[in-house]
């Protein structure tokens, strides 16, 4: 099963980590499992969320254009485009 990072920035770090079981219930829903949230050690507004994903092109096909839902959480959360995604070969 792949592993794929998504990085993105987001409005207010500590905000985003409030949320950290919301996103993982969120992204299970779209297909990913061992969900951990990642932030950047340089203090910036930098994150990552890496999760493990048997259908990659479906999962990034919903982050590209997220159902009505997770665009909801994802505006709550303060993640701010663009999202940049990494797959482990």
């Amino acid at each position: 099963m792949p592993r794929l990072i998504i990085t993105h920035n987001v409005a207010d770090v500590d905000a985003w980590l409030s949320f950290k079981a919301e996103r993982a219930e969120a992204i299970t829903e779209i297909g990913g499992t061992n969900v951990a949230d990642h932030v950047a050690v340089d203090g910036s507004k930098s994150v990552a969320v890496s999760a493990d994903v048997d259908d990659v092109e479906g999962f990034l096909a919903s982050l590209a254009s997220p159902p009505a839902e997770m665009a909801e959480v994802m505006q709550r959360h303060g993640v701010e485009p663009p999202l940049v995604a990494y797959v482990a070969k």
